[in-house]
């Protein structure tokens, strides 16, 4: 299989493959070709319609400020009587967490004071340094250990030491007392723990920002199961810390119009609604059920499995599930020891996972290394469904108009079916849209290359590679992002 290796832009290389020897017989030797085509000028001109539309922006973001203050003002009102008492108290113990956490530092730093090296350098950033920010993030309890963990799972966004510190929010939130967990058993049990379980193990398995988890054995059939407990008074500060944010955001919002092209609100909202989700295990047994469904029925039983729930002992706060025993894809060690081809049992949970997008009701939105394992009979093991997404089929319809209206260069078609998915203003004028994206893949097509091709043939196993890169003018693909 030969390997090619196409640059779009200086420095950037993408692998693409194909089982073809000569995948680029068309080309003539020398193998160096440019392009040149006539690039259109006139690519900036919705940048000029609009700029012109906006001849005085500031009394138009005045007037639109004035308009929507009542507004806002009721959105925050309302909000903060929703959040009610707890309000205070999340920022009571928010201050609590940032003094106990300024006091770790404090000591360690007159420590460090005092040592020939000096301060350490991430010991100079204070409460911002990974470590003492992970600390205070964990002080705060379930909202901020859930950033935490979106922190350690972009690597693209944060800097290296923040996502490697953050990892530890995966699973290692601190745990509650296992007399708690006893206490939050028999009242929603309605009944002794004893009558249930034959035990309960008291040291969790995984501690997590929203729930605990223990392992145990039912009574009678003797299975082995992991009981999820929702900790204590976690809806309160759910609730709580993300009105905060709510309020925060539609704040920024109105001192900052240009924000709503990033949906800031709509993105925080959508954040509540899943996190709040999370602390109703109905809703995450019912997800379950629903992914288990989609693995009988597309006949994925012996490729993947999700534990099954047990419904006689699951309530809104607690859910008793099947053990699974396994590894989690991120343990390449373990996993060689389990199968002989680790490549394949990545592909298989990949493609479990995209499948759940078309032929599931919901699909996981969590998949990280705590939630995904390679159990012990070589099948794929998903876990946690407390997070999960929908794709509504208004959505996916308009996908594939989508789809097919770029091969067909049908524009009117393109436009419409990206106002269907949500992607612009309701009230976008279609037709001008239309227009704007016809000149945009124009541009496109009009742009300067130069493709440099290179060879090469491996001796030892006869195959050969070919390396492909695309000069392109920097000017003109600065004006078509313009134009994007």
């Amino acid at each position: 299989m030969a390997i090619i290796y196409v640059s779009a832009l200086r420095g950037a290389r993408f692998p693409l493959f194909t089982n073809n020897p000569h995948p680029f017989p068309q080309l003539p030797i020398p193998s160096r070709r440019s392009s040149k085509l006539n690039f259109r000028s006139k690519g900036f001109t919705p940048f000029a319609r609009y700029a012109q539309s906006q001849q005085d922006p500031f009394s138009s973001r005045l007037q639109d400020g004035i308009e929507n203050f009542p507004k806002l003002g009721d959105d925050i009102v309302q909000t903060s009587i929703n959040t009610g008492p707890r309000g205070p108290l999340r920022l009571a113990q928010g201050i609590q967490a940032f003094l106990g956490v300024g006091g770790e530092w404090l000591a360690d730093a007159s420590k460090s004071t005092n040592s020939s090296a000096g301060l350490p350098t991430q010991m100079r950033l204070g409460l911002l340094s990974p470590q003492y920010l992970r600390r205070l993030f964990e002080r705060m309890g379930a909202t901020y250990i859930k950033l935490g963990q979106f922190i350690a799972s972009a690597p693209t966004l944060f800097p290296a030491e923040y996502v490697q510190e953050f990892q530890n929010c995966f699973d290692r939130a601190p745990e509650v007392p296992f007399q708690q967990i006893q206490a939050i058993l028999r009242e929603e049990l309605g009944r002794p723990i004893e009558s249930v379980y034959e035990y309960v193990d008291p040291t969790p398995v995984a501690s997590a920002s929203i729930a605990q988890v223990h392992a145990a054995r039912l009574k009678g059939s003797q299975e082995d199961v992991v009981i999820k407990v929702l900790k204590p008074g976690i809806k309160d500060i759910l609730v709580a810390d993300l009105n905060f944010v709510y309020i925060v955001a539609r704040i920024l919002e109105f001192l900052n119009p240009e924000l709503s092209r990033a949906s800031l609100v709509g993105i925080v909202k959508d954040i509540r609604e899943s996190m709040l989700e999370e602390v109703d295990f109905y809703k995450e047994a019912a997800n379950i059920e629903a992914f288990r469904n989609y693995l009988e029925a597309m006949g994925l039983t012996r490729q993947a499995t999700a534990p099954k729930v047990y419904q006689h002992c699951s309530t809104q706060r607690i859910l008793t599930m099947e053990r699974l025993y396994g590894v989690p894809l991120t343990d390449l060690d373990s996993i060689s020891s389990l199968v002989s081809s680790p490549e394949t049992s990545l592909i298989t949970a990949l493609n479990v996972w995209f499948g759940s997008l078309l032929a599931c009701e919901t699909f996981h939105a969590d998949v990280h290394a705590g939630n995904l394992w390679l159990l012990r009979d070589g099948r794929i093991g998903f876990l946690d469904f407390g997070i999960v997404g929908r794709i509504s089929p208004k959505t996916w319809t308009a996908m594939e108009v989508f789809l097919a209206s770029i091969a067909t260069e049908e524009y009117v078609s393109m436009a419409s079916a990206l106002t269907e998915m949500g992607a612009t203003n309701k009230d976008v004028d279609v037709m001008a849209f239309a227009k704007d994206l016809e000149k945009i893949f124009s541009s496109i097509q009009d742009l300067d290359t130069e493709l440099i091709v290179a060879t090469a043939r491996d001796t030892t196993t006869n195959a050969t590679a070919v390396s492909a890169n695309v000069v392109v003018d920097e000017r003109q693909m600065n004006a078509l992002f313009l134009d994007v």
